[in-house]
Parts: C-alpha cells; structure tokens; sequence
C-alpha cells in the first residue's frame, strides 16, 4: 500500500483514524500497531515475517544488552551480537547477490574456472529503515540513554509504525521512546497533520510524477542517441524529481505522525538552496546523517583526532551512505564522491568558496549535486559515465527546439517553474504573516484555499481517468 492512492487516502487512513479516536488510550498503540501491520502486508505479504522475526529477536536482544550494561559485564559482546545480527539480516537481503556476482568476476578476472551462484533474494521493503530503527534501538538501550523495552507491541510499533515504515524518516528509539508511552491529542496538531500531508501528496503526485516521466525517458535513451540539452534537461528533472518524491513522503509521514500525536524530526530544510557541499548534507536526508553522526561518524572518533583521521571517517561514513542506498557500485561511488568532496571543502577550498559571490556558491555547489544524481539515478556505473560525458561535451549547437518538441510540453514547463519556486523557503516566509493580526484572515483563507487546491488536483493526477500506469513509484521505496 502507498499514501497516493485511493485505497489508502479515502479507505485505509479515514478508518485508522476513526478507530484510533474512539479507542481509549489503552488501545491506542495496538490500534496503530495493527494498522502498520496490515499496510505492510497489503504490499509485502511474505516479507512482513522477516520484519516481525527481526524484531522479536530485538525485542530479546535489547533485554539482554541492558542486563550486560547494567552488570557492566559482556556488555560488548551483547552489542556485537545484536549489531551482527541486524547486519546480517540486511546483508543478506541487499547484499548477496551483490558480492556473490562481484565474486565471480574477480574469479574470471584471476582466470578461476570456479563459479558460485545463488538465487535471485527479493529486497524487502523498507528493510534499511527499520534496520536502522533496530539499531537505533539497541545502541540507545547500550549507551544508557533508554532502557529496553519490555512491552514488545511497543517496540513493534516503533519498528513498523506505518508513516515512517517504508521511507523513513529515520527515527531514532531516544526521541520516540517517551511518545510511546502516552500522547496528548490536539485539534491544532491533527489540523497541521493534514495539511502537510496533503502538502506532501502534492509534491509526490504533481511535481515529483510529472518531471520523474520526463526524467525516466531521457534516462532510458541509448548513449548515441542522447543530446547535450537533453541530458541536461533529464539530470535537471530527476534532481527536481528525487527532491519532490522523497520530500513529499517524509511530509507525508511527519503529518500522518502529528495527526497520532508523535513528533518526528524535519528530514529536508530546503537543500537546493545551499552554498556548500557541507551545507547541503545538513539539509538533505537529516535524519539519516544525524543517525551516521551519531551511531557512526562520532563512534569512529569524529573529528577529534586530527585532520588526517576526520577526513578518513568522512570517507568511511559517505561510502557506507551510499552503500546504504543500494547494492550496486554507482552507490558506492556516489558516496565516496560526496566523501571526497566534504573533504576538500573542508581542508583544501572551503575558505575561498566562503569568499566567493554567493550566486557562484550556489551554482557551485547545485552543479555538483546534479552531477552526484547521475551516479545516484544511472542504471549502472558504466551508463553514468557515459552520460556525464554527453552533459559535458559542451555541444551548444544541437537544436533546442527538437528538445522542446519532444519533452517540454506546456504541462512539463510549468511543473519546472513550481518545481523551482517550491525548492525556495518562500512557504515558511508567508507563514511569518500569521503573526499579524492585519493578514491573519487573508492568509487563512489564501492558506485554506492553496491546501484544498493542492488536494484537488492530486486527486486529478491520481484519477483513474489519467493513465495510471505512468504514475513513478516512490523512489526510495527500493531501499
């Protein structure tokens, strides 16, 4: 089940919030817990086994690790056996087949006749959110920030709460653990809870679907047939698209987890209008660079020992970050581009970049961002390159107007411009008038009648009417 569809807006979510408000506040987590189970199910009936298994064999560790933290003895190894566990869970659905092929290529490389061979593991859904969310959980309960959690529907609840299963954000145990125990309900947080879904579900269904089509179709070109303007075009809409789709559902499941009372944290702040490679990573995904920071950047010794050191555990982090997203070698690589990067701005240029007019701070660094969404989007690391290569082969002479004729219809044209419009901060500025009296009725009723607008043609661009068949996927639903 995904939020965009009709099932899930006008049947799954109106029944889930009747029950949960009529249940009394005892049965309010079981509720939620059941809800998450069947949303899960509905799209992933054999895998919700794996998750339910992972999560009771956590629900034991964490028990477990407390008592060795509390005796102050075998704590280490509890926590080795609780973190091999969880990775191993996940190396095995995401990364098998990918070191298994990788394995016998480096056995024909040496001339190695020997060749082993698996079947093809289907990856869960969501399996590297709610691993980390497992890990979260116990590496809290280890540094003494939480104890364990004894009622296991709780800790089943934090683990596959519907909002956040799938596609995060990341919530970490020590920021929910005390909102599992009782929530105060509140007509202005159910108020905003469905206007920043219906916000979310505008960015995914108008802006993300509409530009992720164009996106897909230039991607899918062969090499020869790929222009200079078109490759431009095809790396511009799947920055735009990536942005509106993963932002659109973390909008989405903050909201829903404000209409039942939890509070997560912000996972974008606006990233494309960053001045700095450092700048936008604090804006881009935070809650999994927070969870990096904390679980392993910090871990490995942060910054505190030297320069040399700090620039190797920002290479480790951001090559496991990428790793993170997917099991091919295009991740990998995307991550240890951004490693490498970080680590320039900070000991090599970042004090000239600071000098620089802002505009070029800007350009700079949306250049080296789009670049990075290449290797993030290309099908394989081979395809990426190649298609880097036409985006700078610097062919200004190439007609523009068969780019236009073919890609760029009137709809495509004006997504684009609320596309750029929208990864502004121009939204929170308006809502500073609220603050006065003299535009507080204006800006309701602007507010009120933007918010309905948004809903009205989500519905339009999920209708049945529409060619459904087009509509892209979640992109981080594969991860």
């Amino acid at each position: 089940m995904v939020f965009g569809s009709f099932v899930f807006i006008f049947l799954f979510l109106p029944l889930v919030i009747f029950a949960y408000f009529i249940a009394g506040k005892r049965f309010r987590n079981i509720i939620l817990l059941i809800a998450s189970l069947i949303f899960y199910a509905r799209g992933e009936p054999v895998c919700i086994y794996v998750m339910l298994i992972s999560t009771l064999l956590n629900y034991i560790l964490g028990i477990v690790t407390e008592a060795a933290v509390t005796k102050e003895k075998h704590e280490k190894i509890a926590l080795t056996a609780a973190v091999a566990l969880n990775f191993g869970i996940l190396i095995f659905f995401k990364y098998a087949n990918f070191f298994v092929d990788n394995f016998n290529l480096l056995l024909s490389a040496v001339h190695v006749n020997t060749h082993f061979s698996i079947s093809k593991i289907s990856l869960p859904v969501g399996i590297s959110f709610y691993t980390f969310h497992s890990l979260s959980y116990i590496l809290d309960i280890y540094r003494k920030k939480e104890k364990a959690q004894r009622n296991i529907l709780d800790l089943t609840l934090y683990i596959s709460f519907f909002p956040q299963l799938v596609a995060g954000p990341i919530v970490k145990y020590n920021e929910v653990a005390s909102q599992l125990k009782g929530r105060k309900v509140t007509i202005n947080k159910i108020r905003y809870g469905i206007e920043r879904f219906i916000f979310g579900l505008g960015k995914k269904l108008i802006i993300a679907d509409t530009l992720g089509k164009v996106a897909d179709r230039i991607f899918a070109l062969n090499t020869n047939e790929l222009t200079f303007w078109a490759a431009w075009l095809g790396a511009i809409c799947y920055t735009m698209q990536i942005y509106f789709d993963f932002s659109g559902y973390s909008d989405m499941a903050i909201g829903l987890a404000k209409v039942f009372r939890f509070d997560f944290m912000e996972n974008f702040n606006y990233p494309y209008i960053s001045k700095s490679i450092q700048e936008f990573w604090k804006r881009w995904h935070i809650s999994l660079s927070t969870w990096f920071r904390d679980y392993l950047y910090i871990p490995l010794g942060g910054s505190r020992r030297g320069n040399g050191r700090t620039a190797l555990n920002t290479i480790i982090v951001f090559t496991l970050c990428g790793f993170w997203h997917g099991a091919t070698w295009s991740f990998l690589v995307w991550g240890m581009y951004y490693g490498v990067i970080l680590v320039l701005e900070k000991f090599v240029y970042g004090k000239y970049l600071k000098k620089l007019w802002s505009p070029i701070q800007h350009i700079y660094t949306m250049l080296i961002v789009v670049i990075g969404w290449v290797f993030f989007g290309g099908e394989n690391l081979r395809i990426a390159i190649s298609y880097l290569k036409v985006m700078f082969s610097f062919k200004f002479l190439e007609c523009f107007n068969a780019l236009s004729d073919t890609y760029l219809n009137l709809e495509v044209k004006s997504i684009l411009v609320i596309a750029f419009i929208a990864a502004m901060p121009i939204v929170p500025r308006l809502l500073q008038l609220r603050q006065r009296k003299s535009y507080m009725i204006v800006f309701n009723i602007v507010h009120f009648s933007a918010t309905m607008l948004i809903f009205l043609l989500s519905i339009i661009y999920l209708s049945p009417t529409l060619d459904n068949a087009t509509k892209v996927p979640f992109i981080y639903f594969r991860f």
